[in-house]
């Protein structure tokens, strides 16, 4: 399998005001129960957009280890706007999976935005989807490097026929609070760029 080219780039300038808010947001930590239910409504509203298109979505987890596609599915009727979830813990996992190259995973590590950017074109790869989320990162407690704190996540999503997008963020908390919140920006960046592609900003 062959890792798709020319798929990293960051958030266009032009969705400044959105991000900055998107931003203040991942420093928020509400409780887990309020968290949860803000989960379930962004999953709704992700659904609402999808259905509209007839777009399907994919995830490709690592760190959070499936969550975002287990609070995806409490959503009634999910199944007709979410095609699968790839679970791709291991390196090993993201090459054969999700066509991550070897190569990449050498040089920028399984936390980053060049392997998180590959896992989300993987995703639409190996799917019927034509929207997909990708997460990687430190949940802790342990892992953590002086470059790559425990909290770092590395999060993409990408749209078929349009360029990917990438952000690299830090939270804090325990292990669980750190994967909930890495889910809830991947969720949320999921209708940044479906709202990007209603403006004409497909990168």
């Amino acid at each position: 399998m062959k890792e798709s080219e020319n798929h990293v780039f960051r958030f266009p300038c032009s969705e400044n005001s959105r991000m900055e808010l998107f931003r203040a947001s991942l420093i928020e930590q509400p409780k887990v129960s309020d968290m949860d239910a803000e989960l379930e409504q962004l999953a709704q509203r992700i659904g609402e957009q999808l259905l509209a298109r007839g777009w399907r979505l994919a995830s490709a987890e690592s760190c959070t280890g499936g969550l975002a596609a287990a609070l995806i599915t409490t959503v009634a009727g999910s199944s007709q706007w979410f095609d699968r979830g790839f679970v791709s813990y291991s390196n090993l996992a993201k090459q054969q999976m999700l066509g991550v190259s070897a190569a990449t995973l050498e040089r920028h590590g399984a936390v980053s935005e060049q392997t998180v950017a590959a896992m989300a074109a993987g995703a639409l790869q190996h799917s019927q989807a034509r929207v997909a989320l990708a997460i990687s990162g430190i949940a802790g407690p342990g892992g953590g490097t002086v470059d790559k704190p425990v909290g770092t996540v590395c999060l993409a999503w990408c749209a078929a026929d349009h360029p990917g997008r990438t952000l690299t963020t830090h939270f804090t908390g325990d292990r669980e609070a750190i994967r909930r919140q890495a889910v809830r920006a991947a969720l949320d960046g999921v209708l940044i760029l479906l709202e990007g592609l209603d403006r004409g900003h497909g990168g």
